[in-house]
């Protein structure tokens, strides 16, 4: 079954930087584009930054020159570059795909950006 699995998070300063990482199994990893997505307690889960099968990327206006996706096609792994994190970071970050009309979803990994 399709299964991914997230990390990298923790508790930083606002300022610093986190890498999160997603190793997918269960899927042909190179065939499907990606996306992470964060949800804040109370709101809707909104999406951070998608990657497709060629590389191509999109960014929210709000991490946009900040945080960077990528994957490695070689090891099912995609990854979020987090650079100049700031308190309105903080969040549960999930990896997903989606296949058809179905949507896969990691377990989520807690970032905390507070001084």
């Amino acid at each position: 079954q399709v299964q991914f699995v997230e990390s990298g998070g923790g508790l930083v300063q606002p300022g610093g930087s986190l890498r999160l990482s997603c190793a997918a199994s269960g899927i042909t990893f190179r065939g499907y584009a990606m996306a992470w997505y964060r949800q804040v307690p109370g709101k809707q889960r909104e999406l951070v930054a998608r990657i497709g099968t060629s590389g191509s990327t999109t960014y929210a206006d709000s991490v946009k020159g900040r945080f960077t996706i990528s994957r490695d096609n070689a090891k099912n792994t995609m990854y979020l570059q987090m650079n100049s994190l700031k308190p309105e970071d903080t969040a549960v970050y999930y990896c997903m795909t989606w296949i058809g009309n179905d949507n896969f979803w990691g377990q989520g990994t807690q970032v905390t950006v507070s001084s």
